[in-house]
């Protein structure tokens, strides 16, 4: 299936299919180099004070932004809403502001991946109060740590 066939606006070189990690997920088409953009996550685009009721535990695209801002890939989105979690991942969201002066986030590649093989992002999620063990992760990478949840660095 090819990136376009969930109703999705194409991306060049990445094609959504079954994920052996979980559901859907990305996957090159063709060699990736490091830094090359994948594509900018796309979506309904929600200021910082919106609360939608629609969002709960269940499965959601929604990227939060710094300036407080949220953009659901759900509506309206691309393949990069696809991209599943890993602890040590091949893409990173890169925040920018683009040329109409609006924040952005793009999906960039950290190193080469190979044709045929699946991108993750790490998905760093921020919580409060909740346990980071509500959140487990699926990578089962060697350095996988548990949890969606974003390492806490230690202040100097």
């Amino acid at each position: 299936m090819n990136n376009d066939g969930l109703g999705m606006q194409p991306l060049d070189g990445v094609e959504v299919r079954r994920s052996c990690v979980h559901g859907q997920g990305v996957f090159a088409t063709r060699l990736l180099q490091a830094g090359e953009q994948i594509g900018c996550y796309a979506g309904r685009r929600y200021a910082p004070d919106h609360v939608e009721d629609a969002w709960n535990d269940r499965l959601t695209y929604i990227f939060g932004l710094s300036d407080g801002s949220m953009i659901d890939g759900a509506q309206g989105g691309n393949a990069t809403r696809h991209l599943n979690h890993a602890c040590v991942p091949n893409v990173e969201a890169i925040e920018e502001y683009d040329e109409s002066d609006k924040l952005v986030i793009n999906i960039c590649a950290t190193r080469r991946i190979a044709a045929g093989e699946e991108l993750f992002l790490d998905y760093a999620l921020e919580v409060e109060g909740d346990d980071p063990a509500a959140y487990p992760c699926a990578c089962v990478s060697t350095q996988c740590r548990g949890t969606l949840v974003a390492t806490r660095s230690r202040p100097d």
